[in-house]
This record gives C-alpha cells, structure tokens and sequence, in this order.
C-alpha cells in the first residue's frame, strides 16, 4: 500500500460521503469509471451554526443520488439554498436542472447555458449565504467554462476537474485549452502562497492535503508531457493518435481517446509557439 504523504498532493485516503473540512461535506454520486474515478463529488457547503448551504456540482441526472444530499443536508439541520457549478460536463452538471426543481434553487454558473435564474459567476464574484463566503476563481483550460471557489475559512479550494484528488485531468480539445490551463494551475499556486489554502476538494477522487504540492505536480507533468509529444514529432509521429501510441504507452488503451483530445491541446499548443 501507497503511503498517501508520500503521493502529490498527500491524498487523505479512501474517498467517501461526509465531513471533509469545518463547511464542507462530501455525497459521492454512484458513478465511478475510467473517467470519473470513485465517482463525482457533490460538495455541500455551509457556515458552522448556519442553517443554509450551497450546493455545488449536483452530478450526473441520478434522482436517487440527487434526493440523497438533499436528505443530507436535512439530516445536518440545513436547507439548500443556492447551487453552484464548476463546468458542464454531464457528470457534474446534467441533474443541475432537476436538482434546482427539488430544492427550488437557482443555479449558477460561468455558461449562461447551465444557469437557472437571473444571476452567473465570473472572476472576483463573491458568493455569500448564510454567512458562508465562496470567492469565484476562474479557471479555463479543462473547459472554457471551467471554475474553482475558494473558501478561504476553511483555506480550501474546490477545483471540479482542474486537479483531481488522484491522477492527472484532461484538457478537453477543442473547447479546453492547454495555454489557458496553465494559466490556470498558476492562478491556482498563487492561492496557496498569497492566500494559505492548503485543501483541494476536488471534483474527483480523494480530498488533498498538500494543495501546492498538488499544484506543483500538475505543472511538472504538463511540462513533461508537452516535452514528450514534441519529442515524438520531432521523431515523425505526425498524428494525433500516433503520438498517443507512442507517449501514451503506459496508459490504458481504453483512455486513448481521451488522450488524443489532450494531445490535440498540446499540439495546438506548441504550434502556436513555432515548437512543432
């Protein structure tokens, strides 16, 4: 058995429904796979003493996963008062629609596509309920829409699929950007030295302990990977799914796919840079 301290990111260990920090409550949704790993996390925030919280990333349309935080939230003496996304991949955000139904919220997110009712997100908004505060902290390159909220109480930061709690994350070519991203991952570094955060509550997979060494981590990895696909061009592997048969070797094959919208993003990213 891995020891976890000794893993990016020093991953706290199984992943499971329940507290993770003093406002934030984890309730997996019942969809593991390749992709989503244990499953999403649905985060449930609130203020200690507070009797509302926000939701943020529902899940996949599951009616019985979705009712299960709402019990969730009653069970700890709380009501659902506002719903919040990171992107809008289906499995974080297709039950958006029904949970809002449910709990009679709105939903709010960076895409007015995904929003329901009057209000988005952007850089800088403030998110207030319940005396819970939520800072809004874009984060492009997995999507164009991606985001991250920054709970600076708890010294945390929900990163949807920006970082993961294990492995790495794709950026999902054409709509993600692999420039973006790393400007992404900067931005996210810039939290743990300016503001203290120390937690990531990821999208997926464990919560981790060592934020900027998780941050660290994604950036090494970027960095080796865009030096190994410019390796194998420079080698005659022209394609995408060429270069993701040779750099990608290591890798499940029934990941490839998701592999090549990522190697598509680093070549677009190295072209633009006269690399390749």
């Amino acid at each position: 058995m891995s020891d976890a301290a000794a893993l990016p990111g020093q991953p706290r260990g199984l992943v499971v429904s329940g507290p993770a920090t003093a406002r934030a409550v984890n309730v997996l949704a019942p969809n593991p796979s390749a992709m989503t790993l244990d499953g999403t996390n649905t985060w449930l925030l609130s203020e200690p003493g507070s009797d509302l919280a926000v939701v943020v990333d529902p899940g996949p349309l599951d009616e019985t996963h979705l009712r299960h935080v709402i019990e969730t939230a009653e069970k700890l003496g709380k009501r659902v008062a506002l719903t919040l996304l990171t992107h809008g991949h289906p499995d974080h955000a297709e039950g958006a629609g029904l949970f809002a139904e449910l709990t009679g919220t709105a939903v709010r997110a960076l895409d007015p596509a995904l929003r329901l009712g009057d209000e988005g997100l952007g850089a800088g908004d403030v998110v207030s309920v319940g005396s819970l505060e939520v800072r809004v902290v874009p984060t492009p390159g997995h999507t164009s829409d991606s985001l991250s909220f920054h709970l600076p109480a708890d010294r945390a930061v929900l990163t949807g699929d920006t970082i993961l709690g294990r492995g790495t994350t794709m950026v999902a070519h054409p709509d993600g950007r692999l420039g973006d991203y790393l400007d992404s991952l900067r931005r996210l570094r810039s939290l743990t030295v300016d503001d203290g955060v120390h937690t990531v509550l990821p999208g997926h997979g464990p919560v981790l302990e060592d934020a900027q060494g998780a941050v660290e981590f994604y950036l090494a990895h970027r960095a080796s990977r865009l030096a190994q696909v410019e390796t194998a061009v420079e080698n005659g592997h022209r394609t995408p799914s060429e270069v993701v048969a040779h750099v990608y070797a290591d890798v499940d094959r029934s990941l490839w796919p998701a592999a090549e919208l990522s190697v598509r993003a680093q070549l677009e990213y190295l072209k633009g840079r006269g690399l390749v």
